[in-house]
């Protein structure tokens, strides 16, 4: 662990500042050979996490690769601590950076989430943007639970919608952004570009953020739903991303 947050100041006080051009969801970012810190050294947007029911909540893809030394409390939670406590409650120098961090729940969300609360609630002005407009924003995806009780849950605890849920005007300011799988508009297969945007219309209709996961992940198809009007792009290869609209 001390050895994580020596790494991670290093690098975010010497790598060379990359314009954040695009917004970038770093997709399974636990699974990156250094979880967080590239991430942050390319100034992705959201960060991703899996996680599932534990005490300090295991972060892992599939229930079978669960490794007890990896929770979100070690490997984003206190790592993220440490950061705004140097950089002045900012998650590093750059102060016009700001941070989501999307978890991504597996299985029973009320256990997780009521973990998750427990485990945020000691850093108000890391996790809480009523508290520190500089926070990083919480957001629930996967098992999300029922709508209908979001707002019994802290308002620094955001949610990530769905174009095809219906929501009322007090649960749709609970909603981050609104994402979906690329592979629901394929069809027809001709329809491709219609479908989407008059999905991008719709979400911005409400004033939302768009990101669709599972696009094909490469150059050709970032520049392509960047130019659509999606707002974020949905990547495993977050420097090669940052890199390629670095550059344009």
């Amino acid at each position: 662990m001390k050895n994580l947050l020596l790494l991670l100041l290093l690098l975010l006080t010497t790598v060379e500042s990359f314009t954040q051009s695009v917004l970038i969801h770093s997709h399974n970012d636990y699974a990156k050979p250094q979880p967080l810190v590239n991430a942050l050294k390319y100034k992705a947007y959201i960060i991703e996490a899996d996680v599932y029911p534990g005490k300090d909540l295991f972060v892992a893809h599939d229930k079978k690769d669960i490794d007890s030394t990896a929770t979100l409390l070690q490997l984003y939670i206190l790592p993220v601590v440490q950061l705004f406590n140097t950089h002045n409650n900012h998650i590093s120098d750059d102060t016009t950076y700001a941070l989501l961090l999307m978890i991504d729940i597996k299985e029973n969300s009320s256990l997780v989430l009521n973990t998750l609360v427990r485990l945020l609630a000691p850093y108000p002005a890391v996790f809480n943007r009523h508290v520190n407009k500089h926070a990083i924003q919480v957001v629930i995806s996967g098992e999300r639970g029922n709508s209908n009780e979001w707002n019994t849950l802290p308002p620094y605890i955001m949610f990530d919608g769905r174009p095809y849920e219906q929501y009322d005007t007090k649960t749709l300011e609970r909603v981050a952004l609104i994402s979906d799988s690329y592979m629901n508009y394929m069809r027809p297969a001709d329809s491709l570009d219609k479908n989407i945007s008059n999905l991008v219309t719709a979400t911005h209709e409400q004033h939302k953020l768009l990101r669709l996961w599972a696009i094909p992940d490469s150059e050709r198809y970032w520049l392509k739903l960047h130019n659509m009007g999606v707002d974020i792009i949905n990547t495993d290869k977050v420097a090669a991303c940052a890199a390629f609209f670095g550059n344009r």
